[in-house]
């Protein structure tokens, strides 16, 4: 009785197994690419070339004056008291820290910047996603880069794209 009991439990747990697995549905999509295509993508480089004369680069202007009146007091030790010239001394390798690794500041800088500018857009298109998952009844959704092979009518962004009324390029390879 006891080997019936186990042997029933079993079949009835590999049917339900096999029946959920029959009702899940996986689609996929690259979201770094439908966000590529998005239209307000095109105006981010201006804002960002934008964001760097006007913010970036006078803060370079005022870093690099900064550090020249300071040296310049800080060698004038003549003129200079010493509790001045004992501060400037503890400022100047600020100073000199940022001028030497000013690339890496901007690109830190504009990488933050484009992150803002950028999060509304993959919001959308997360949100497209998730819609179109709903509507076409995908129960996992996944990047594309996980799957090494996949049916192509399960590749989403076509729908995504038509969700948010966005043409997709025809271009070499598409």
């Amino acid at each position: 009785m006891k080997k019936f009991l186990t042997a029933v439990v079993l079949a009835t747990g590999l049917l339900i197994a096999n029946n959920s697995s029959a009702q899940m549905k996986i689609g996929y999509i690259r979201i770094d690419d439908m966000v590529s295509i998005m239209p307000e993508v095109a105006k981010i480089d201006s804002l960002l070339e934008r964001y760097q004369a006007d913010s970036i680069n006078p803060k370079y202007a005022s870093i690099v004056a900064s550090y020249q009146f300071k040296d310049s007091l800080y060698r004038d030790s003549v003129k200079t008291p010493p509790v001045v010239r004992k501060q400037i001394e503890e400022e100047l390798p600020a100073l000199i820290y940022q001028i030497q690794n000013w690339q890496q500041i901007v690109n830190q800088a504009l990488e933050a910047k484009q992150n803002e500018y950028l999060a509304p857009i993959y919001k959308k298109v997360y949100d497209a996603v998730k819609l179109v998952a709903k509507e076409k009844g995908y129960t996992h959704v996944m990047s594309k880069e996980a799957l090494l092979v996949a049916p192509d009518a399960d590749d989403m962004i076509a729908a995504v794209a038509a969700k948010l009324k966005v043409t997709i390029p025809k271009g070499p390879g598409k």
